[in-house]
């Protein structure tokens, strides 16, 4: 089995398919042509079992060889270092796409998940709404005059900054074209294209070897 091991949960309700972040992990790791395996905690406890792995309960955290990361942010950036399809190894470069990767973390998705999760629960705010519409206008600007956000290519900084902006509702907020045009063209990469199909598939067979737990 591959020294590189990306740890999620075994199953989730569908809703959050194909946006549980490991997701973001498998996509690197198909961008790169990193061999991986995947293993799983389990859902039901998922708060408290692998709070040796990852602190606050969650995934993905990733295992490759004697390394132990978790934030899917740190676990994108070590992946990056291995492949210079989504690291350059030129300083500017690299300089760069660290900065939109932290930029993606910080100053997007910072406020698109606090908006959203009070969209869906109906307890919206209007200065988190205002907060979110000032900063995707802002990267609308950005993204208007440029195609890739860093060293002039896609890079770790567009798989991680389009998988914060395809959520549908944060697609759905405001007319932004160019940011539009961009998360579909990040997101017709063949490498996210599998990695989203797998993760898909590994839930799907989870519903299926619940099922027959159910049946027996």
């Amino acid at each position: 089995m591959s020294e590189l091991t990306i740890w999620t949960l075994d199953w989730v309700p569908e809703g959050p398919r194909g946006f549980v972040r490991d997701l973001r992990l498998r996509w690197a790791c198909e961008e790169a042509g990193l061999r991986y395996a995947v293993r799983t905690v389990a859902f039901e406890d998922r708060e408290t079992n692998h709070l040796a792995q990852q602190p606050f309960g969650q995934v993905p955290f990733l295992k490759d060889e004697g390394i132990e990361i978790f934030e899917s942010g740190a676990c994108l950036l070590h992946l990056a270092r291995k492949n210079d399809r989504l690291l350059p190894r030129d300083p500017a470069g690299a300089a760069a796409t660290v900065q939109w990767t932290i930029a993606a973390l910080n100053s997007i998705e910072m406020v698109t998940v606090p908006w959203w999760f009070l969209k869906v629960t109906g307890g919206e705010n209007d200065d988190l709404t205002g907060w979110m519409g000032k900063r995707l206008d802002q990267l609308e600007r950005v993204l208007g005059e440029r195609e890739w956000l860093a060293a002039g290519r896609f890079t770790v900084a567009d798989l991680l900054m389009a998988d914060v902006l395809r959520v549908a509702k944060v697609r759905a907020f405001g007319h932004r074209p160019a940011t539009e045009a961009y998360v579909r063209r990040v997101t017709e990469r063949p490498a996210f294209k599998k990695a989203r199909a797998d993760q898909i598939g590994h839930f799907a067979a989870a519903d299926r070897k619940r099922a027959g737990e159910g049946s027996n």
